[in-house]
């Protein structure tokens, strides 16, 4: 009986087992229950606030705001370069911040503070997005998101009275909207000469600190008051307008801005050329700094004369006097057909003392080559008088802080007039019927001035500069200037067109000093032109 009972048993024990997990599965799957309700599907244009924000902190900044570009290539970067940045950042701020230490702990009678430990942690900081401005300025801005959950291991022990204490950071977040401006952009690499940093709203800031082994954040109304003690401080130093000024470049040998004024008197010529058929000349000067535009000056043309006498002064821009040039050249004037060139020399501005006149008498060349034969035939003298005046510090100072200030009109100049400058920078969506070489023809008081041509393209950039000095401020003129397209391909029924036109007013520009504007072009269908226009006087 035994026997029988226990295989009853079991038999019983698997049917149980069976039968009540037929019963489960079948009340499972038909009877539901009564408390759980259907979710409401609606688009986010029909949430309320509330459930809007409930859903969007985590939703990518580029996804919220279409003005924010996405930056996982950078993130990536960051990720795979991180344990080498981790090491690079923790030996750069430890060899920042131990001079610092060894200078200041004398005036607390403190014996030393060494880091025991100096790490950032295994994870890197990541950027959501970022938002970059467009200006008309020389600059780039940026504004990039930072989110930064850390795992630090940041240990100090400080020695005082014979008595060691140790202070550890851990568990390290940060959130920060920055606004990094790098400018002025210059033709030197890094291509920026100073980055300004400032905050565009309070950040972020929270951390764990030990003391002695124990949490001091723990300590009730420590946590919040040292969280806010931090923000304001923050805020009070780098908070949007106010910001950190890091330069990378001295801006005024990086944008070769102007160090001193030239002045050369062009005295007289002597013995030149026979090229005339009436064994006469009719010469002139052409003087200019050698890789500055525009920069070319010229003399009177002295009709029928080997030996003529001009006295004329002309005032030249210097920026690099150790590698810059005096180059001249006389040519002989023609009526029709090209001029012809008599001869040509230079003065290096490095053999120039400042502020001390030098008489030169120099000799006339076929070319600047050294070794050609041609240039031992006499070809005649050119006597010129020149004198460099370099700034001083505080005038280099003045001109050096920031890359939209105007700088002053050179010596010379008139007194109750100064000198108008144009800086044409660039055009966009320029297009010609027939063809798109642009250039830019500018007229003012009856002179005109052109650029150079830009072939086959709708977007030229040209950065020239023309000056013009005035004896009054032009507060009633007008400067027109004129986008144009030639082509010089024969055959062409239309080989000049032009591309627009603007007039601008220059009323504001004497009363701002400076303008630097984005113009719509007359009778063009897109196209822009940028311009800069300064006005500089003496004083």
């Amino acid at each position: 009986m035994g026997f029988i009972s226990s295989i009853l048993g079991l038999f019983g024990f698997g049917m149980g087992i069976v039968i009540g997990l037929v019963i489960g599965y079948f009340i499972f799957i038909y009877v539901l229950p009564t408390d759980v309700k259907h979710p409401d599907i609606r688009p986010l244009a029909e949430q309320d606030t509330e459930s809007l924000q409930r859903l969007l902190p985590e939703i990518p900044l580029w996804v919220k705001n279409p003005d924010y570009e996405r930056l996982d290539w950078l993130n990536k970067m960051i990720e795979l370069m991180w344990p080498y940045l981790d090491k690079a950042i923790c030996k750069t701020a430890k060899g920042i911040v131990d001079p610092i230490i060894a200078e200041q702990i004398p005036q607390y009678k403190i014996e030393s503070v060494e880091f025991q430990s100096f790490t950032l942690g295994t994870l890197p900081p990541t950027f959501p997005g970022m938002k970059v401005y467009i200006t008309e300025e020389k600059e780039l801005i940026m504004e990039p998101v930072i989110k930064w959950a850390a795992n630090p291991n940041i240990t100090v022990a400080v020695k005082a009275f014979g008595l060691k204490a140790t202070a550890q950071v851990i568990d390290l977040q940060i959130f920060a909207s920055p606004r990094i401006t790098l400018k002025p952009l210059v033709p030197t690499f890094p291509c920026f000469a100073k980055i300004y940093v400032s905050l565009m709203e309070k950040p972020h800031v929270d951390f764990g600190l030990k003391l002695l082994g124990a949490d001091a954040m723990s300590i009730p109304g420590l946590y919040r008051f040292v969280q806010e003690i931090i923000k304001d401080q923050v805020a009070s130093m780098y908070l949007w307008p106010k910001t950190l000024e890091v330069q990378i470049l001295d801006p005024s040998k990086a944008m070769k801005r102007p160090v001193g004024i030239l002045n050369v008197t062009v005295v007289k010529a002597m013995k030149l050329k026979k090229t005339d058929l009436l064994g006469l000349s009719d010469p002139y000067v052409k003087l200019k700094i050698a890789n500055e535009k525009p920069s070319t000056k010229k003399t009177t043309v002295k009709h029928k004369n080997l030996n003529p006498e001009w006295n004329e002064e002309f005032s030249f821009v210097v920026k690099d006097p150790e590698t810059q040039v005096l180059k001249f050249s006389v040519y002989d004037w023609e009526q029709v057909g090209s001029h012809e060139k008599m001869g040509v020399n230079i003065v290096p501005l490095k053999d120039l003392i400042p502020d001390e006149p030098k008489v030169l008498t120099l000799e006339l060349l076929k070319n600047l080559k050294p070794d050609d034969a041609q240039n031992e035939k006499a070809r005649g003298q050119l006597v010129l008088e020149v004198m460099y005046k370099a700034f001083n510090d505080e005038e280099l100072a003045n001109g050096a802080d920031e890359s939209n200030t105007v700088e002053k009109a050179p010596d010379g100049t008139p007194d109750g007039g100064g000198m108008l400058v144009v800086i044409v920078h660039e055009g966009q969506d320029l297009e010609g019927k027939h063809h798109t070489n642009p250039s830019v023809r500018m007229l003012f008081r009856g002179e005109e001035r052109r650029t150079k041509v830009v072939k086959k393209n709708r977007d030229p950039r040209w950065e020239e500069e023309f000056q013009f000095v005035l004896e009054e401020p032009p507060v009633n003129d007008r400067i027109h200037v004129e986008v144009v397209s030639t082509s010089k391909r024969m055959g062409l029924r239309h080989p000049k067109e032009t591309l627009g036109y603007v007039d601008v007013y220059l009323a504001d520009v004497i009363n701002n000093k400076r303008i630097n504007e984005r113009y719509h072009l007359i009778d063009s269908k897109n196209g822009r032109l940028q311009i800069e226009l300064q006005w500089r006087t003496a004083s």
